[in-house]
């Protein structure tokens, strides 16, 4: 068995080898394990709060795990796409700065050539040190700004449209069994019922003709 020294030097490694050159992916992946961890939380104190009656966490269950869902979905997909594009734009020479232009241009790649879709600089190391630092801080910045849009703007739209589908439906459904019990048939009385009704009736007083 591993030491703690040992396991904690593995962890770095393991960090470092998936992040360390790419500060923009590690802050989607910590933004969605965040979304998790808070949606189980939400989901947990609903599960295990004896003051709300089954009925009412059958319905605040799955709400809570569909508003979870949209919480991490759109966090993801926002926030990846900007990140994606961001790090096309810079890999491509479509945005660059220039002592990385000026590099590329410096070991004979034409200015035509700079931007096309098919161009890559991650591939060529000359320009590597003008080149990682920029990436990574657009990565960076592109993060940020999908995950401010996604939080703020469009996770909130989102779980306001299903809430108020899930509400529509709530009311529908407490309307129908408001119906079917009006609806009931009226209870039958028991023979219990008729001898308890027959004998207040008839006790403590003689026979009337």
């Amino acid at each position: 068995m591993k030491s703690p020294s040992n396991l904690f030097s593995d962890f770095k490694t393991v960090m470092y080898r998936n992040y360390g050159e790419n500060p923009g992916k590690m802050l989607v992946h910590t933004g969605v394990l965040g979304w998790i961890l808070s949606s189980l939380a939400q989901v947990s104190a609903v599960v295990f709060n004896d003051k709300i009656s089954p009925q009412q966490k059958s319905f605040l269950i799955p709400q809570e795990a569909a508003d979870a869902a949209i919480n991490i979905l759109s966090f993801y997909v926002i926030t990846s796409s900007f990140k994606n594009l961001a790090s096309k734009l810079v890999s491509t020479g479509k945005l660059t700065t220039k002592p990385i232009k000026e590099g590329l241009l410096k070991i004979g790649i034409r200015p035509a050539d700079i931007g096309k879709f098919n161009f890559n600089i991650d591939n060529i190391p000359h320009v590597k040190k003008d080149y990682k630092p920029f990436k990574n801080g657009v990565d960076v910045i592109a993060s940020t700004i999908g995950s401010i849009i996604s939080c703020n703007i469009v996770t909130p739209v989102l779980r306001n449209q299903y809430a108020s589908k899930k509400q529509k439906e709530a009311i529908a459904y407490m309307n129908v069994n408001k119906q079917q019990q009006q609806l009931k048939a009226p209870k039958g009385i028991t023979m219990a019922d008729y001898q308890k009704l027959s004998a207040i009736k008839y006790s403590g007083g003689s026979l009337k003709i």
